[in-house]
């Protein structure tokens, strides 16, 4: 169901990091199965047992109504999630008692409340988590599509999370979870050439675009060593199998990144 790498961190400062995969759901296709996005089509009921489903497989549960999730936008507002925004977009279904409209107009979500779970959802673009591990824990996770990626928004999350934290940048964590890799994202010329002229290690090969490289330009231009990065590694276009990808379909559900401060819940 997941892809779970939080290294240690729920131990160590009761974090939990993950980014899921598209198994082990209850949606039928072409969401099947555990599609997380509540504006694809796909069946709310279903969408919202999916949701429980990932909070249960790291023994969440009890968090299930103070899920914050956004309504993103491929922009590049980044907003803070405290106590009054829990549940926040938690439940899909229009139904739901404790139904609430998602954080308008957002691709990235800071939070230093515990037991407040924040997702975003994915489908090509770049996830990314960031972390301060201390005894003040606090996490952003952010959706990096192109444009996303283009303004630099990873680098903003992180430099807005460290001010929130009261701590330095390279003092962050960042995860990068599963996305178009360069093997599948061809471009146009000159979406290419605004990528050139804005980052150092993109270059402009057969037309296809590296977001991770935008991304991890962005974090270390912000002041994240390369050190303190890791990626899951995998292409959402190539392995259908185990992610949603637009470019592959563009009727498809959404895998998610979660980030979470347990302690204290």
């Amino acid at each position: 169901m997941v892809v779970h790498t939080d290294l240690g961190l729920r131990d160590s400062t009761g974090v939990v990091v993950a980014f899921s995969e598209r198994t082990g759901g209850v949606s039928a296709a072409p969401y099947a199965t555990l599609d997380l996005a509540s504006h694809v089509g796909d069946d709310p009921s279903a969408v919202d047992r999916n949701r429980s489903l990932l909070l249960a497989a790291f023994g969440l549960e009890t968090l299930r109504p103070r899920l914050v999730t956004a309504e993103q936008v491929h922009g590049d507002r980044v907003a803070l999630a405290d106590e009054g925004s829990a549940g926040a977009g938690a439940w899909v279904d229009p139904r739901h008692a404790d139904f609430r409209d998602p954080v308008a107009g957002t691709d990235a979500l800071i939070t230093s409340t515990p037991g407040l779970p924040v997702l975003m959802l994915y489908a090509d673009c770049v996830p990314v988590v960031l972390v301060v591990a201390g005894p003040r824990p606090a996490v952003a996770v952010v959706h990096a599509g192109w444009k996303g990626a283009l303004a630099s928004l990873p680098g903003v999350a992180a430099e807005r999370l460290a001010r929130h934290a009261g701590v330095h940048v390279d003092e962050l964590l960042a995860y990068i979870g599963p996305h178009i890799a360069s093997c599948c994202y061809e471009v146009d010329e000159r979406l290419l050439s605004h990528f050139c002229n804005i980052f150092d290690t993109i270059g402009a090969v057969d037309g296809r675009l590296d977001l991770a490289a935008a991304v991890r330009e962005s974090l270390a231009r912000a002041g994240v060593g390369p050190e303190r990065i890791a990626s899951v590694g995998a292409c959402t276009r190539d392995r259908t199998d185990r992610f949603f990808s637009y470019r592959a379909d563009p009727i498809t559900g959404r895998h998610g990144a979660l980030a979470v401060i347990t302690e204290g819940e």
